[in-house]
């Protein structure tokens, strides 16, 4: 047992010695956790604020702007568009720009003068009707559950009277309109946001293996005596792993159909063309992986490196509104992200191309400079 156990103790240090060696693998064992800690312990909060809103104000009035104004020092939401119409705000809710309209009526004066009369009586006007009317609308994206829950804390808002009444304070003050998914169901904002959890996952993952593995079994090195350019190699590398991203993507869309009853309302072929931009910038970014691991084991730790960043911060778990302004930042960069925002829109929305091109044009930007970068990078190795 002695010799045994010493015979274990001198493997043990060969590999401590050897990870000492492997400064990339020892590197992440120390930082991944750290950086990890920092980030999702600040970034991730459940307490949703700050819901992007538009407003219709039809009524131009004081009592009008005052309600905005304390809806919006509520902290549950902030007025980033002010438009003129009811289908403005339909428009912005639609291209994914708010998640909160607000209508203030025309009459909105007269109705606050109804429910004030109301209070002063038994709540009924001189014809027998209710008055605790709805004084107002909010019109709120439910395709995320979370946040029509969070707009829902401005159901009660008071309303505070001209008069020396108290202020109104009534289930009726605002009267809310879940769009998208008007059921609420959690399953129809999961479903489309699988589709690129999974396309991240799978697509970074095979290509950041691939120039790896051909070292390892070592066919780069014939690779490389072909006339094959730095870039027709990279670009020959994805073009299965793009066939094999469409697969997935009908299945998850098709799976979602039949066992959730997700809608698509938005175009089939707005779908696979974003989905294609998607695809191309994930495996941009696994071939850039794959140029700085140096073994398929260290290919697997950056992997999961950026995936878990991804999944976290891109709003496919916790609502990206919730997120502090720099957690925010460094989910701008990342590509789940934007097409979160993209395959939401078009299916549970029905958007058009043009609807989400903002987010569009990030993915596109991202896959050419991932690219170039692994191109730039590979050409190196060979020198």
């Amino acid at each position: 047992m002695v010799q045994s156990f010493g015979r274990i103790v001198a493997i043990a240090r060969k590999e401590i010695r050897q990870l000492r060696r492997d400064r990339l693998t020892f590197g992440m064992v120390v930082a991944i956790p750290i950086i990890q800690l920092l980030l999702f312990g600040f970034a991730i909060n459940q307490d949703i604020r700050h819901l992007r809103a538009g407003v219709a104000d039809l009524s131009g009035s004081q009592q009008s702007r005052r309600l905005l104004t304390d809806a919006e020092a509520s902290q549950v939401i902030d007025i980033v568009a002010r438009v003129a119409s009811i289908e403005e705000l339909n428009t912005l809710l639609r291209q994914g720009h708010i998640a909160v309209g607000v209508v203030i009526p025309p009459d909105f004066e007269q109705r606050v003068e109804r429910s004030q009369r109301a209070q002063r009586g038994n709540g009924y006007g001189p014809g027998g009707d209710h008055l605790d009317e709805p004084l107002a609308q909010l019109l709120v994206d439910a395709s995320d559950p979370a946040s029509y829950g969070a707009a829902a804390g401005l159901r009660s808002l008071p309303i505070a009277p001209r008069s020396g009444l108290k202020p109104r304070a009534s289930a009726a003050t605002f009267e809310m309109r879940p769009y998208y998914n008007p059921e609420r169901r959690t399953a129809v904002q999961i479903v489309p946001g699988l589709v690129g959890v999974i396309l991240t996952m799978t697509m970074v993952l095979f290509t950041s293996v691939a120039i790896v593995r051909e070292r390892e079994r070592g066919n780069l090195e014939l690779l490389i005596t072909t006339p094959l350019s730095p870039i027709e190699l990279m670009v020959g590398k994805i073009l299965p792993y793009i066939v094999i991203g469409c697969i997935q993507l009908l299945l998850v869309l098709s799976v979602g159909r039949l066992l959730f009853d997700v809608p698509l309302r938005g175009q089939p072929l707005d779908v696979l063309i974003s989905s294609l931009v998607f695809i191309f910038a994930s495996l941009s970014l696994g071939l850039v992986i794959s140029t700085v691991a140096q073994t398929q084991f260290q290919a697997f730790q950056l992997t999961f490196f950026t995936f878990l960043p991804q999944i976290l911060l891109s709003g496919f778990m916790f609502p990206f509104d919730a997120m502090p302004e720099p957690a925010q930042w460094i989910a701008e960069v990342m590509p789940l992200t934007h097409f979160l925002r993209v395959i939401r829109g078009i299916v549970l929305r029905g958007a058009s191309l043009s609807d989400i091109s903002r987010d569009l044009w990030p993915l596109l930007a991202f896959g050419a400079i991932a690219m170039t970068l692994a191109s730039l990078r590979f050409r190196k190795r060979l020198d």
